[in-house]
């Protein structure tokens, strides 16, 4: 399977002209009310909200890349407002009471990310769609079973959640052998790199500055050292998420799992009539090894899963560049759903990490003694959650009690991973158990494949 452009960050870029310009670096010691590591979503949304609530604070932002470099320019693209962490874990410092309302504040930033964009005059290609979930045979049918009982236990209003027969799910995408799924309403699909950039262009015009082409070397209590010179802030926010391990101290504090995708040429008319999909839907399967997609602006598909999901020593790849055997398992899944695409080229590969904490859950939080505020570990969930993240580091930092500084995940303690080789070994030897599980299901197995249990326990996902 070849491929016309491999890395150069995503396709996203592509899609826009190509990576833009750095902006200048930090010209040397300055000080501030809030300096914020990364300009990606969460740092961006974090200086948006402490901006608007407070015109008069001095804050600044500094980039080892440009905005937009790491997941937030590489994402699905799914403004999905979705809680996939787990909730029992949750639930062992908090309430049911206390998790339902974090699954609704999640589920409400579909709607303040769309009524920021439209306020702002943010162009991202934003289209609300449902979210359809496919099971292709029965022990992912009875998955999809399972899942949509569960949402609706954890109380997901039932006219947002509808389980699909194998004819109701054709209708909407023409997927190989079909046995049915569930959808989900009342999310979203963007273009991520148009997001980011629009929302750092904000920013700037809020008077908040982005030192871009500025690594942090070093970061304490009150002190944000960096290759360009030092800031000075009594509030320092890390927003590096998926980069997390690559500051010193922080190197086992998030796993940074890899995740790649692949998107084809434009499809022809024809071709779409063959599919359908003429509702945009957001598109996953019931599979372990998991599968993401959207149909894009301009008529594209791009499919996303894992692929390699962890290089040794939390290493990331270099400008987005992926494994030939990467786009071979993408491109293998892409024509197994929807087999019509066969003959189109793809015309775009890349890959990015996202932040993993060692219990699966995403965690933000603010220290009021050394002044240090947090925010991710989202496990490829970043789009919807950042922004979340955003508001609430806003109301810490201000010193607000209100009801997003209240949700379970804040300030949640949560131990680091292993040291190596043990960590990879872990994650290796997990998806190498799913994607075995998933062999033996499409090959008959009746049941959901135990090797899936035991995958989850090696590394408590």
């Amino acid at each position: 399977m070849e491929v016309k452009t491999n890395g150069n960050i995503s396709f996203w870029y592509a899609d826009i002209g190509g990576l833009p310009q750095k902006r200048s670096p930090l010209p040397g010691d300055r000080t501030a009310d809030v300096c914020i590591i990364g300009a990606g979503y969460t740092g961006l949304w974090t200086a948006y909200y402490l901006k608007k609530a407070n015109p008069s604070l001095d804050i600044v932002v500094v980039e080892r890349e440009f905005a937009g470099f790491g997941a937030s320019g590489r994402n699905g693209g799914w403004l999905s407002g979705g809680f996939g962490w787990s909730r029992e874990k949750y639930l062992k410092t908090s309430t049911r009471g206390a998790v339902v309302d974090m699954q609704r504040a999640m589920a409400g930033t579909v709607d303040e990310v769309i009524r920021v964009a439209e306020t702002e005059g943010i162009d991202a290609d934003i289209l609300r769609a449902d979210n359809l979930t496919v099971a292709t045979n029965q022990p992912q049918l009875d998955r999809a079973l399972e899942e949509y009982q569960f949402y609706l236990d954890w109380e997901m209003p039932p006219e947002q959640i509808e389980m699909l027969s194998a004819e109701e799910a054709a209708k909407r995408i023409r997927i190989a052998n079909v046995k049915g799924g569930f959808v989900i309403r009342d999310m979203a699909r963007v273009q991520p790199a148009k997001l980011v950039r629009g929302l750092a262009a904000v920013v700037e015009r809020l008077g908040v500055p982005i030192f871009e082409g500025t690594a942090v070397t070093a970061f304490e209590k009150g002190r944000v050292t960096t290759d360009r010179g030092t800031v000075r802030a009594p509030v320092i926010i890390r927003a590096t998420e998926g980069f997390t391990a690559g500051l010193p101290g922080e190197e086992r504090t998030w796993l940074p799992l890899n995740s790649a995708q692949i998107v084809t040429e434009p499809v022809p008319d024809a071709l779409w009539e063959q599919i359908g999909w003429e509702g945009h839907e957001l598109l996953g399967d019931a599979a372990h090894a998991y599968c993401y997609a959207q149909r894009t602006r301009e008529g594209r598909i791009t499919m996303g899963g894992r692929g390699v999901p962890y290089r040794f020593g939390s290493q990331t790849d270099v400008n987005g560049q992926t494994q030939q055997s990467t786009i071979e398992a993408l491109h293998a899944i892409l024509t197994r759903l929807l087999p019509q695409t066969n003959s189109l080229r793809i015309d775009h590969a890349w890959c990015g990490v996202l932040g993993v904490p060692r219990d699966w859950c995403t965690t933000a939080g603010f220290d009021q003694q050394t002044g240090i505020g947090w925010a991710g570990g989202y496990v490829g969930l970043g789009v919807s959650s950042s922004n979340l993240a955003g508001r609430t580091l806003a109301d810490l930092v201000l010193g607000r009690e209100t009801a997003l500084t209240g949700l379970p995940w804040v300030n949640r303690t949560v131990r680091k991973w292993e040291p190596e080789p043990f960590r990879w070994l872990g994650v290796h030897s997990m998806y190498q158990l799913y994607r075995i599980a998933d062999e033996r299901e499409f090959a008959g197995l009746a049941q959901t494949s135990r090797l899936a249990a035991i995958a989850d326990a090696i590394t408590g996902h």
